[in-house]
């Protein structure tokens, strides 16, 4: 058996992965998902965006650049976060010390 060849492009990276970011919050807000739940939700779209939309006529390829799709989803949806955070603590550590000053 040999491996599917799988052409990344500028799809992958600026339009599907954000596009499953955007998709998976409106889901979350609309109906209601457990948070446990959500990364689950992130990966069956970036399947069903890559082998319905993306790789179409190559199923291997579209199930493993579906497979990525979602989980750089949830990883970049994870950092943002957690740069936002950790933003907002520095901001509030910051206040807090010039209070004291």
């Amino acid at each position: 058996m040999d491996f599917p060849t799988i052409h990344t492009n500028f799809w992958d990276a600026v339009i599907a992965v954000p596009a499953v970011m955007i998709l998976t919050q409106v889901i979350k807000k609309s109906f209601k998902i457990k948070k446990k739940y959500i990364p689950f939700a992130a990966v069956v779209l970036g399947y069903a965006i890559s082998i319905f939309i993306s790789h179409r006529g190559n199923l291997l390829a579209g199930i493993i650049m579906g497979y990525f799709y979602g989980y750089a989803a949830i990883g970049s949806y994870a950092s943002l976060k957690t740069a936002i955070i950790a933003y907002k603590k520095k901001a509030i550590v910051k206040k807090f010390r010039k209070q004291l000053t």
